[in-house]
């Protein structure tokens, strides 16, 4: 492994990907795995929380008019979809995974492209197309931190997630991916990310790693 690429538990943020109600099993836009994953990915927030890391909490919200929603799905939210409609129980982040007494989402402030903080160095930001950081708060808020190592896990690895680890990469982050607190995951996507200096380990790993401050 690049001594650029290792990743620094030191300086080391988790960021989920749109663990949200209606991605969950039989609702709107049921992925699958997605609730799978609840119960290792709240395991890995609390390490996180424990080792006072910071935390982001990236999500998709749909006007009802379809005015904000991607092209593949805004005629489906036109035509009256019920699908992470801002304001809705379905938008919301899967209750399990959020700090005790974490408010409601603002909806007002995260579409204003502001960062909402729901707990101690935990954060949700809103992201209007696959990719956290496209029109995002998320790089100046990382930055602010200090951030250099972005340890990802979420919701359905083809769309949301790599498209973020790409960039995350781009912007020469340290990338680790959370292989079993991560939906959609296969096989060729691991080797794919391996080749360009992605870090891929088990939610386990990455929790003995981030006591100790040292590498995967």
């Amino acid at each position: 492994m690049s001594k650029y690429t290792c990743p620094d538990f030191l300086s080391a943020a988790l960021v989920t990907i749109d663990m949200q109600q209606d991605t969950l099993d039989g609702q709107p836009i049921e992925i699958p795995g997605t609730s799978a994953i609840l119960p290792t990915l709240k395991s890995l927030l609390q390490s996180f929380r424990e080792a006072g890391r910071p935390i982001v909490h990236m999500i998709r919200m749909y006007l009802p008019d379809g005015s904000n929603v991607d092209p593949c799905r805004r005629e489906l939210v036109e035509q009256g979809a019920q699908m992470l409609l801002a304001g809705s129980n379905g938008c919301a982040i899967a209750s399990e995974l959020l700090p005790d007494q974490a408010p409601d989402l603002d909806i007002s402030l995260l579409l204003s492209g502001q960062v909402q903080h729901v707990g101690l160095y935990e954060v949700v930001i809103y992201k209007p197309r696959w990719g956290a950081f496209y029109q995002t708060p998320l790089e100046a808020y990382l930055r602010e931190q200090q951030i250099s190592t972005l340890v990802f896990s979420g919701c359905n690895f083809p769309n949301c997630p790599r498209t973020s680890i790409y960039e995350a990469s781009e912007r020469d982050f340290r990338v680790v991916l959370v292989e079993d607190a991560m939906s959609g995951m296969y096989e060729r996507g691991k080797e794919e990310l391996g080749r360009i200096g992605i870090t891929i380990a088990s939610a386990e790993e990455v929790q003995d790693r981030l006591m100790q401050g040292v590498p995967v």
